[in-house]
């Protein structure tokens, strides 16, 4: 009895240790899914508000959104107002903002550097606040971020209910005034914000280095630096060949990678090649450029050297005219029949001229499992009155005396506007027509008529009563059938005894040589 009480025991302590194991486990993966791993960057600046809010939350990632209720709302202006939305699911901040019609300032207090700076907003109509009535401007110090902006269309055009602008400003000061000011122009404007986001980043993320030498400007002589007087707006952040990233599973700057397949171009073959075994080692650029996954999935041509070069592997981007672009490339070679410099040499075209004539992954990064970026810029012009305009970017094979394989990869794609004199303003999306509901119908449509549209009828009418008429006389007349001229009927004759269903001729007096000018046929015939 006492062996089988320690050995029940002993049964139960392992089975204890073993469930312990599991738990812990689990536990670890549901943390690193969830983007609870240590990140490569923790930003001196953090900040995310929750607008309008009276209480501070924790979205589902885990990360605090404060009340602006208190802190950081300049309570010099005193008309602003609080207002809830009703919205599908429990997002935040999408669930309550602050409007006015009149302008407001939130005032922030931030160590000096580059910040990533976000505003959230979700247009619906709040109470007396129509959607359709908000427009208005935004301004961080000397720079205008949006002019007469109008949240509804920017939805309508983007699909989408909610959505959130993303800036990049290097702060000089330790404050950070965001000014937002309804459109007087336009009838009962007002201006609203959901959310707002303030976090730093590393001084040289975007930004040059005093020491570098800058970078290609496409179809331009000199070479091009982003300095810290500029701004930029993000436009696009994608994980080509991969999944979305969320902002929790960013390397700790909260930023939001989308996939690429809207972008691509239609009718392309392309490969999505995913690492399983390199872990991607940084050792010539910082382990935050961009997440892991980023750099273990990518997009290639394929192996069919015929078909590649034959085409161009093409992305396409809309963006707005009249603006210069900072184009980021992600790449890693992980493949395993990449491993030499010259093994996979490729063109790279940016709005449709030669940005890069040999690019070779494993020559910029020394080795294989190396993630490298690659900068440019690109004017994107204005032709007469068009808003927007596409930017593509776009991989062919090296000659196939330069490269080994006539291939071309990319892992990551990243698009900035520039500011331009201090604005980072474009025009908004033109209105979406609306479509009718499929169940209200079209008021009848009458006919119109005119005097000359009568009498054609009229005379159309009378004309065919006279022509049937006389058809009618002419078969029913006694005396036709005897009155046909003989050489018609004759010619008839031949033509039924001489031809058989499929319409040759048949000179014998076979199964085709029916008699049809027999007198009992003769009435038929002549009808």
């Amino acid at each position: 009895m006492k062996n089988f009480t320690q050995r029940f025991f002993s049964s139960q302590k392992k089975l204890c240790v073993l469930t312990l194991f599991h738990f812990t486990f689990l536990y670890s993966i549901t943390i690193a899914f969830a983007g609870g791993l240590p990140k490569p960057y923790t930003p001196h600046d953090n900040i995310a508000l929750d607008c309008g809010s009276t209480n501070n939350k924790i979205d589902l990632a885990g990360r605090s959104w404060f009340a602006d209720s208190t802190i950081f709302l300049d309570q010099s202006n005193k008309v602003s107002v609080i207002l809830s939305s009703v919205t599908k699911g429990n997002s935040i901040p999408y669930k309550t903002a602050r409007l006015s019609r009149s302008q407001f300032t939130y005032s922030f207090t931030v160590t000096p550097g580059p910040k990533f700076i976000r505003l959230h907003f979700y247009p619906s109509s709040y109470q007396e606040f129509n959607r359709s009535n908000a427009f208005f401007d935004v301004h961080i110090g000397g720079y205008t971020l949006l002019r007469s902006f109008s949240p509804a269309l920017t939805a309508d055009y983007l699909k989408s209910e909610v959505f959130a602008k993303e800036f990049c400003i290097n702060i000089d000061d330790q404050k950070l005034n965001i000014l937002f000011s309804p459109d007087p122009s336009m009838p009962d404007s007002y201006a609203f914000i959901n959310g707002i986001e303030i976090v730093s980043m590393p001084n040289n993320l975007y930004y040059s280095a005093d020491d570098d030498t800058g970078f290609n400007f496409v179809n331009q002589v000199n070479p091009y630096r982003i300095l810290e007087k500029q701004a930029l707006e993000t436009v696009y952040r994608v994980n080509v060949g991969g999944s979305s990233i969320s902002p929790a599973q960013d390397t700790g700057m909260y930023r939001n990678w989308s996939e690429d397949d809207e972008y691509l171009t239609n009718g392309k073959p392309s490969v999505l090649p995913v690492n399983l075994s390199i872990n991607p080692s940084f050792s010539v650029i910082p382990n935050y450029s961009a997440p892991i996954p980023v750099y273990k999935t990518a997009r290639t041509m394929g192996t069919n050297k015929t078909v590649n070069e034959n085409y161009r592997l093409t992305w396409e981007f809309r963006v707005d005219s009249g603006f210069t672009y900072y184009v980021r490339l992600h790449f890693c070679e992980f493949q395993k029949e990449i491993t030499e410099p010259g093994d996979r040499v490729f063109q790279i075209y940016i709005d449709n001229i030669v940005a890069e004539h040999q690019a070779d992954v494993i020559s910029w990064a020394g080795a294989k499992g190396v993630p490298v970026y690659r900068d440019y810029a690109v004017m994107i012009g204005r032709a007469g009155t068009e808003k927007k305009r596409n930017l593509s970017i776009a991989l062919h094979p090296a000659p196939a005396w330069r490269t080994k394989y006539s291939d071309a990869i990319l892992n990551g794609v990243e698009i900035f506007k520039l500011s331009n004199e201090g604005n980072l303003a474009g025009a908004n999306p033109d209105r979406i027509p609306t479509i009718p509901h499929q169940n209200s119908l079209p008021p009848p449509i009458r006919p119109k008529y005119n005097s000359r549209a009568i009498f054609l009828i009229v005379i159309g009418v009378a004309s065919g009563f006279v022509a049937l008429s006389a058809i009618c006389f002419l078969i029913f007349r006694p005396k036709s059938r005897v009155e046909v001229s003989s050489s018609w009927y004759q010619l008839s004759c031949k033509d039924y005894s001489s031809m058989d269903g499929s319409g040759e001729e048949h000179s014998g007096v076979g199964k085709h040589s029916k008699n049809t000018c027999s007198p009992e046929n003769k009435k038929w015939d002549l009808l």
